[in-house]
């Protein structure tokens, strides 16, 4: 089976500037994980902002936190669900 494209096409990413804990920091996302991004920030009645905040305090609790851009996406496909367990 042929895979298909994603809605809107293949699109680079684009960078954003968001404050966390009162730093600016810039993350690139390509278009559909900030919409999905924004999404899930809506469906908590949060600003995107503080839902970034929230993922950036999970990432960091790790041992090897990975940059924060991974961070999101990853925390964006478990929000999908579907997605199995990775090991270590």
């Amino acid at each position: 089976m042929k895979p298909l494209a994603p809605p809107g096409g293949f699109r680079g990413p684009v960078k954003r500037s968001i404050t966390i804990a009162g730093h600016a920091t810039s993350i690139s996302l390509e278009p559909g994980f900030w919409a999905a991004l924004e999404d899930a920030a809506a469906r908590r009645s949060l600003p995107l902002s503080a839902l970034v905040a929230a993922i950036d305090g999970l990432r960091i609790e790790g041992d090897d936190p990975p940059n924060l851009a991974s961070a999101i996406r990853s925390w964006l496909l478990g929000e999908a669900g579907n997605v199995r367990p990775v090991q270590p």
